[in-house]
């Protein structure tokens, strides 16, 4: 089954400085992992920059504007909050990270691939439409659905997510728009501190399931199995893009979820089946968090197994 790969070395320059778990090592990680032998099917494309009007869809334009504008080329990098900055090459970073999502919606709907897996960074679902936030600049996905619906006239469009941080950024960006749908699976309490079951968005379009420091695997998967799977088939999307976290791994260590690698293969099992009924198989996957290299690289590997349906 054909897929695509979609990735820049810009996204390797994104400074975030001594110390901060959201490092190009990250990326290094996840690529060398998929240079293994069963991979060498995967359509490799280069990630452009989006362009203003593409991220003006779901951002102001002078936010935009403003995190383009931003080149720390001498001196220090630029803090924007206590998680994220910006360094001399984190405002290309930003845009072909978008890019590459937007990327991967023209290469499932133009057709020359069932799936796409958008390698990049910085990551994005929590960049909240005016504000960058949680490592994220802009909002990777969000981009994306926007595309798809303004390029290729997809009216329903599903992002679930599995990162063991809330979405807040795509949450608040879907919650008012009946044919935009958001479910996500994560640790609470945790950061960024959103994401309560109670929050249905306006034609309960908002799926949050919560899951407890400790958590694991069955947790896991009764909460996407019972929650989050019934109701993503029932809004019946024409496309899917999946916000990939994996930093609910048990190895990771910014937070206390216990997920195995296997849990990772089983979730794409699951959306692909989803994806199947409902999209002509067409899914995207845009890399979110996931901070323990090795656990990553593993994880990633299964996902994008899943995804070539191998």
């Amino acid at each position: 089954m054909t897929t695509a790969l979609i990735t820049h070395p810009a996204c390797l320059e994104h400074d975030t400085g001594p110390y901060h778990p959201e490092t190009s090592e990250r990326l290094r990680a996840v690529l060398a992992a998929l240079e293994a032998e069963e991979f060498a099917v995967l359509l490799r494309e280069e990630a452009p920059e989006a362009t203003i009007e593409q991220l003006s869809r779901v951002h102001p334009r002078d936010y935009v504007e403003a995190i383009l504008a931003i080149h720390p080329d001498l001196g220090e990098p630029v803090q924007l909050d206590g998680d994220t900055v910006m360094s001399a090459g984190s405002a290309e970073a930003a845009a072909r990270a978008a890019g590459g999502a937007v990327k991967a919606v023209d290469a499932v709907m133009e057709g020359w691939a069932r799936a796409a897996f958008a390698a990049v960074r910085p990551p994005g679902h929590h960049a909240e439409p005016a504000r960058a936030m949680g490592f994220c600049l802009f909002n990777n996905v969000a981009v994306a659905a926007a595309h798809a619906r303004a390029q290729w006239g997809i009216e329903r469009v599903a992002v679930v997510d599995f990162d063991v941080h809330h979405g807040n950024g795509t949450q608040a960006m879907f919650a008012a728009d009946p044919n935009l749908f958001y479910a996500s699976s994560h640790q609470s309490p945790c950061y960024p501190g959103t994401g309560m079951p109670s929050e249905h968005g306006v034609a309960g379009n908002i799926v949050n399931a919560t899951l407890r420091a400790r958590d694991g695997s069955q947790a896991f998967r009764s909460a996407w199995a019972e929650t989050i799977l019934p109701t993503l088939d029932a809004f019946a999307p024409g496309l899917l893009i999946i916000s990939a976290g994996f930093d609910a791994h048990v190895a990771d260590p910014l937070a206390q979820l216990r997920l195995e690698t296997a849990d990772f293969a089983w979730i794409t099992d699951q959306l692909v089946k989803i994806a199947d009924r409902h999209c002509g198989g067409r899914v995207v996957s845009v890399l979110e968090g996931g901070y323990d290299l090795d656990a990553l690289a593993a994880s990633v590997a299964v996902h994008v197994r899943g995804l070539m349906r191998l």
